[in-house]
């Protein structure tokens, strides 16, 4: 299969003020591609814009919440006459993490509102933007999943039933569009040196600041990839086409694990997952068991 570049190429890229968001807009500009960068952090995005000014690149930035739908679909309709046949490479990065306990303990509300970034967001963009493809009869679509959307992990039952979710959306995706000029690529990033942890407030009556706090430690000083990095491979599967990635050591071998153990894959991972993300949780979560009791 033939590759592509991004020349005559724009860009739409959803939480591009940080994180790897930020480094795929940055690099897919310095790829030829015009880049739309969306988030609703209208701040970072200045200064993502800023910075592409200084690297001789131009950007164009809307502050956007891809949970709200009708935002969404506005943003579209003002997009697409501008493209003007140009090649669509959407990119479905945005997303955010929930730090709540275990699934008992997380309030519906919050799972809700992380689904509504996470799958939905995912799913109105790429809905808004489905008849100019299609139309076109070429382009692409990425979403960022997770190795969280490769097995089930306990204390993140909302994130890994979004990432889980994304997975299958773009998995479905990709056979409708099969015999069409319209690629997509889902992503499982393993752990990134992004904020996306250290964002997510402590919610809930089991997690404390304290607990998030050390959380954060753990995630960093276990995420072996760097945004750019993780971009620049982004990048480079959709230059090639390549339908499925996934990213850094441990998520290859989380991917490994999970698809050559299906079922016993949770109790070999429990303790890794319990040292990384779920120690903080233990002692607490014995109070309030006793409470409840």
């Amino acid at each position: 299969m033939a590759s592509i570049s991004f020349s005559n190429t724009v860009a739409v890229v959803t939480g591009a003020a940080s994180g790897i968001g930020r480094e795929l807009a940055l690099q897919a500009a310095a790829r030829g591609a015009v880049v739309v960068a969306t988030d609703i952090n209208y701040k970072g995005l200045v200064e993502l814009r800023e910075t592409a000014w200084q690297q001789g690149a131009a950007m164009v930035i809307h502050e956007l919440n891809v949970a709200d739908r009708e935002a969404v679909f506005q943003f579209a309709e003002a997009v697409i006459p501008r493209l003007m046949g140009h090649r669509l490479v959407l990119i479905n990065n945005a997303g955010i993490a929930l730090f709540s306990g275990k699934f008992h303990h997380t309030d519906l509300h919050d799972f809700e509102d992380l689904l509504q970034v996470n799958l939905w967001g995912t799913i109105y963009m790429t809905k808004a933007f489905y008849p100019y493809l299609q139309e076109q009869n070429e382009g692409h679509i990425v979403n960022i999943s997770s190795v969280f959307g490769l097995g089930g992990v306990a204390n993140q039952a909302a994130y890994c039933t979004s990432k889980f979710a994304v997975k299958g959306f773009t998995e479905t995706l990709r056979m409708e569009l099969l015999d069409t000029n319209i690629f997509t690529t889902v992503v499982h990033p393993g752990g990134t040196k992004t904020n996306i942890v250290r964002a997510a407030l402590p919610k809930g009556p089991v997690a404390t600041a304290a607990m998030h706090r050390k959380s954060v430690r753990n995630f960093e000083q276990t995420a072996k990839t760097t945004p750019g990095e993780a971009a620049r491979l982004i990048l480079n599967a959709v230059e090639k086409k390549k339908q499925r990635l996934v990213i850094g050591s441990d998520g290859k071998d989380i991917d490994l694990m999970t698809r050559l153990f299906p079922v016993s894959y949770t109790r070999m991972l429990k303790k890794q997952v319990e040292q990384a993300f779920a120690d903080p949780y233990k002692n607490r979560s014995k109070q309030m068991n006793r409470k409840d009791s």
